[in-house]
Parts: C-alpha cells; sequence; structure tokens
C-alpha cells in the first residue's frame, strides 16, 4: 500500500471516498507480494496494481460496487476459477484481494498512519478480512512499537494480534494471521491481515565517484534511504549526487561506526564500497563485516581484491567474515559503463536478499515469483 498511500490520503483529506483492493495472500507464482494495493478514486482514475495487469478490471468494478455498497470483500482470482481467463490471471497463480471502501468514517486514523510513515515511523494497519460475525469484517487497528489506535472488537482480540502484529512489523513483514473468533491463537474464525509499512532500508554508498552517482540513482529507484560518504569535501557534494538523500563528508569507518552506535543500521542495509583505496575502504571493513547488516559489496579488480583480503586478515577479520564480503561487487552481466554497473550491484543486492541464483529464467525451471 505504501505506493498508493498519498493518493489515498489526498482523497480522505478531501473527505471522499476511495476503492481500495490490497492483495493479502498469494499462491504459487502470483505476480505481486502481499501488500500490493489498487486504488479507485471517485471520478474513475486508478492508481497502483495488484496483478501487474491480470486482473485489474476485475478488481477496478469490484472496487466501485465496494464503495457504493459500503461493504468489504475478500475475493480468490486464480486458475481454479471458472472464469480464470476471463479476468486475465493465466499465469498460474492465485491471489487473495481484500476490497474496502476508505474514508474518514472507515479509517479515521489514517491521518495518523500517513504522518508515522512520512517520519519514519515504523506502524502496521491491522484489518479484519475475515470473521464468522460479519459485522467485524472490516474493523481495523493501527499498531507501533510502543501503542495502539482502534479496536478490532474485544480487548482479548486487540492484544493478541498486538502483540503479533509488532513481530511482524520488527521484521518488515507484512502477511495474514488467523485466530479464532475471539482471538484464540488456536483456532479458526478470524483471519486478520497485517499492512507493515517500516522505514525504508538504507543504501550506505561510499566513495565519491562516478560510479557513486549511478549507484544512488539505482537504490533510489529501488526504494533505499541512499546516503554517500567520502572524506574529501571537494567531491562529496549534493550538486554532485542530487539522487541521494544524504552527502556526508567524514572518514567512512568513523561515520558508518556512528551510525551502528546510534542504532540507525540494521539487517536489512546494504553497503557499497566503492573506494577501492585501501586507506578508506580497508578500516571500513573492518567495521562494516562485524555490523548484522544484509550485503557488503567492494569494488575493485582481482589484484585488489587479493590485496584487500590480505590486509583485512592482517587486521583480524576471519574468514567467516571474509564470506560475507562480495568482493569484487556485483553480478557478472558484462557492464562496462557506471550505470551498467549500478545495475550489476543493484541485482546482487537483490538476488541475496531474496535467495536468487542469479542466472537467466529462461535457463531455469520451477516457480519465477519467490
Amino acid at each position: 500500500m505504501r505506493d498508493v498511500l498519498d493518493d489515498v490520503f489526498r482523497r480522505w483529506a478531501g473527505g471522499e471516498t476511495v476503492g481500495l483492493g490490497t492483495v493479502v495472500a498469494t499462491f504459487s507464482s502470483a505476480p505481486r507480494a502481499p501488500g500490493a494495493a489498487m486504488v479507485v478514486a471517485p471520478d474513475g482514475t486508478v492508481a497502483g496494481s495488484v496483478s501487474g495487469g491480470c486482473v485489474e478490471g476485475a478488481v477496478y468494478e469490484l472496487a466501485q460496487e465496494v464503495v457504493a455498497e459500503r461493504k468489504p470483500v475478500l475475493q480468490r482470482y486464480g486458475v481454479t476459477d471458472d472464469d480464470a481467463f476471463a479476468v486475465g490471471l493465466t499465469c498460474g497463480g492465485i491471489i487473495d484481494i481484500y476490497v474496502e471502501h476508505v474514508d474518514r468514517e472507515s479509517m479515521p486514523e489514517l491521518g495518523d498512519v500517513v504522518a508515522s510513515v512520512r517520519g519514519g515511523e515504523p506502524v502496521a494497519v491491522v484489518t479484519i478480512i475475515e470473521h464468522e460475525r460479519e459485522g467485524l469484517v472490516g474493523e481495523h487497528m493501527i499498531v507501533w512499537p510502543d501503542r495502539t489506535a482502534g479496536s478490532l472488537g474485544s480487548s482479548r482480540m486487540d492484544d493478541a494480534v498486538a502483540d503479533d502484529a509488532r513481530g511482524l512489523l520488527a521484521s518488515g513483514r507484512t502477511g495474514t494471521l488467523h485466530y479464532g473468533p475471539d482471538g484464540q491463537r488456536r483456532g479458526e474464525g478470524m483471519a486478520v491481515f497485517v499492512n507493515s509499512f517500516e522505514p525504508p532500508p538504507r543504501l550506505l554508498v561510499f566513495g565519491a565517484i562516478d560510479f557513486a552517482a549511478a549507484m544512488a540513482r539505482m537504490g533510489a529507484y529501488l526504494g533505499y534511504q541512499v546516503t554517500v560518504c567520502d572524506a574529501r569535501p571537494v567531491f562529496a557534494t549534493t550538486s554532485r549526487f542530487p539522487d541521494a538523500h544524504e552527502v556526508v563528508v567524514d572518514w567512512p569507518h568513523r561515520y558508518l561506526q556512528a551510525e551502528a552506535d546510534a542504532g540507525r543500521i540494521d539487517r536489512r542495509t546494504a553497503i557499497a564500497v566503492l573506494t577501492h583505496d585501501p586507506k578508506f575502504d580497508v578500516p571500513l571493513l573492518e567495521v562494516a563485516l562485524r555490523l548484522d547488516v544484509g550485503y557488503v559489496g567492494a569494488m575493485g579488480s582481482r589484484k585488489t581484491h587479493d590485496d584487500r583480503f590480505a590486509r583485512l586478515r592482517e587486521a583480524g577479520i576471519g574468514e567467516a567474515e571474509l564470506e560475507r564480503l562480495s568482493s569484487p561487487i556485483g553480478l557478472d552481466l558484462g557492464a562496462r559503463t557506471p550505470e551498467e554497473t549500478a545495475v550489476s550491484i543493484a541485482a546482487e543486492i537483490i538476488a541475496l536478499r531474496w535467495g536468487g541464483g542469479g542466472k537467466r529464467l529462461a535457463e531455469l525451471t520451477g516457480r519465477i515469483h519467490g
């Protein structure tokens, strides 16, 4: 929903009612992950996508019906349906889409949710999407790490779901949870969808070079909060890196350690070391490889790589830590330009994040979407 949140909020703030379709579960090779959303405005305009084009037409019509009747619907689309080809989901996947109307009455807390998202505060929107008591379907609760707003219907429900929602929020995951009708953890009769809005992951790019400018553009495009850091003020300027969210003049290792000490580094953080200068990258990598981050890569030739590993071993970095280092950085795409190299690095980050092998899909069999 993050990609349509501004559209929903603008209509909400203007007193309008929109239809919102959200992917809440997927099976097999469904094209979009849980949390993907599409909003249908009163003037008929559409933002977002729930299936990459497969079932948008059907969801568009359903959203208009939901707004008119003010009654949410949980709808399944897939090859098991008689009309699978009619709605266009021919990829072999199955998706559950929850369609609801959103306005000031149905979701009075939306302004608080948007404020948290814009302020970088983790927040989750919890919605009952199935319940044996039909009147509870559509109830919302907003969950922050330290508080809640709204209610799902009872204190027992709220307490159980809030605890579990915080677990999903802490790991940045969105998904559906199942309970008994009054929030019993062992039972069935209620399904809730937890839509997590955690702050965007960080991409730290060290080395104010042309490759870093391309990497900053790529990182911002992929949704990372991008920082470019270099100790040389003549090179580390906002004019040279307009796509970075932050440009820092500091010694790389000192900056990274300070960010870690301040709790601003987590396991989603990606670190790209593009300095290929031992006086910068060896002290920096000594810090980076001891942190619990998602990715550490370093640019350089094979000769630079061998020299770097020797220096890191001399500095006390163990073999297990060295195995975490992607060096030379990136996948073998035959890249030549800074922009192509940025694609290569981004592809490696994505592959490691989701467990991809980096091979051509045409040469593989099995599921495409994870």
